[in-house]
């Protein structure tokens, strides 16, 4: 039977995820109470289920199902590690161990995970969330260029007029001139094709690749200022930085959506189970005092 999309709806509500781990969190503590959990019934029952359970994952290791002899130590192995467990908790081991107190903090966080892996958005979440993040999936501005470069220390106070005379030589060429011989070395390439704008400021620096922007493609210009120098700048093509549209990078969307929405219903969780208790952190003032003195000496 399909279910409506009223249902679907009321499934993908936050409430009602909150509810069902609430419920998860108490019959687990129901459970954890009872005097069997501690081992003072003596009582061990091992279910037809975990010896299934047992066998299956004996076979998918070595590729065989378990002898019977076999599947009996299996069997007494799991009793003897649930006495071991038993006798440890009522015993207090648990207590103050930094790895169980770190993986049981983890099983936590799973409960949460596996909930807000089970919420798919839809397509307004996702345009939504699209739109809200737009730096983050927005397509760069990329120019194709050549360059020549013009080193400062080489040219000195000529430099001005260095490039002035280069660059009427440069248009008197025209756009097919060979620029590999002309100007000072610099240990990057003469011609760039479709570079983003963070690869050219990656290379040049910002500030160069902001005046990009401002060229008008098909003639050399400059000088244009670099890390490095300056240099003579001829801009071929240039694709305009767009938002795309959400088909063009759908599970990229999706990928990131899942991971706010998980990082936001474990904080809320977290929020939830918090209000449970009164928290008093002792010489917390008296240690911040201490790291701000330390800092200024």
């Amino acid at each position: 039977m399909k279910s409506s999309p009223d249902m679907k709806r009321i499934f993908k509500e936050p409430l009602l995820h909150f509810l069902l781990l609430g419920a998860i969190l108490f019959i687990a503590y129901g459970v954890m109470q009872k005097p069997g959990a501690r081992g003072d019934a003596g009582e061990i029952v091992v279910t037809m289920g975990q010896v299934e359970n047992l066998a299956a994952t004996f076979a998918k290791t070595w590729q065989r199902p378990p002898t019977p002899e076999e599947l009996a130590g299996l069997v007494r192995d799991r009793v003897r590690e649930e006495v071991y467990y038993r006798e440890a908790m009522a015993m207090g081991l648990d207590k103050d161990d930094t790895i169980i107190r770190r993986r049981l903090r983890q099983k936590m966080e799973f409960i949460s995970d596996d909930i807000a892996a089970q919420a798919e958005p839809t397509d307004a979440e996702l345009s939504a969330y699209l739109e809200a993040h737009a730096d983050a999936f927005r397509v760069e501005t990329r120019f194709t260029f050549r360059q020549v470069y013009l080193d400062p220390a080489k040219h000195g106070e000529n430099l001005t007029r260095d490039a002035e005379q280069l660059l009427a030589q440069l248009n008197q060429a025209g756009a097919q001139s060979d620029v590999s011989q002309l100007g000072d070395t610099l240990m990057l390439e003469h011609q760039f094709s479709a570079a983003s704008t963070r690869e050219i400021g990656t290379q040049f620096g910002e500030q160069f690749a902001a005046s990009l922007s401002a060229l008008v493609p098909g003639q050399w210009q400059g000088p244009i200022k670099s890390g490095y120098g300056v240099h003579l700048v001829m801009v071929s093509d240039r694709t305009e930085g767009r938002l795309p549209a959400l088909a063009d990078v759908r599970d990229a969307v999706r990928r990131d959506w899942q991971n706010a929405r998980r990082l936001e219903i474990n904080e809320k969780f977290y929020q939830e189970l918090l209000t449970h208790y009164t928290v008093t952190i002792e010489g917390l003032e008296a240690a911040e005092k201490n790291t701000a003195a330390n800092r200024t000496q």
